[in-house]
């Protein structure tokens, strides 16, 4: 289990579930059901103008358009916006390697180095470490 990014040495199940009861009291799920924007918040333009130093600027039109889709598509076009707004959420401080731009192209197989074939995440361009709820959100 990974705790503060500290890796424990194989807890019993019991263990986990235990330590899974206490995070669901510290951290119930109703406390994931609602957002309040801080009072610090930036601007969501500004903050995205902000990301695209850096970007090629000819593909940036194409990037806003895909972006003004849809609220998943303009979040999915902004994980950094995304991940500081998730940022004054409650969480467990459980943390994992965070897709958010886990769809089924982005799986596939691979072998280990013992020759097993295991499926996993082949895109990692847009992961982050970070509270496993942020996964979920």
């Amino acid at each position: 289990m990974i705790v503060d990014d500290r890796v424990d040495a194989a807890p019993s199940v019991e263990a986990r579930r235990q330590a899974g009861r206490l995070a669901r009291a510290h951290v119930p799920r109703s406390s994931q059901a609602d957002w309040v924007p801080p009072g610090d918040r930036p601007d969501p333009v500004a903050f995205v103008r902000e990301a695209d130093r850096g970007r090629v600027a000819d593909l940036l039109p194409l990037r806003y358009t895909r972006m003004a889709a849809s609220p998943f598509a303009f979040l999915r076009g902004a994980a950094a916006l995304m991940a500081r707004d998730l940022s004054s959420t409650p969480t467990t401080g459980w943390r994992v390697q965070a897709c958010g731009d886990a769809h089924l192209a982005n799986f596939g197989t691979f072998a280990t180095p013992e020759r097993e074939l295991v499926f996993d995440l082949n895109d990692f361009d847009e992961t982050a470490r970070g509270p496993w709820e942020w996964d979920l959100l």
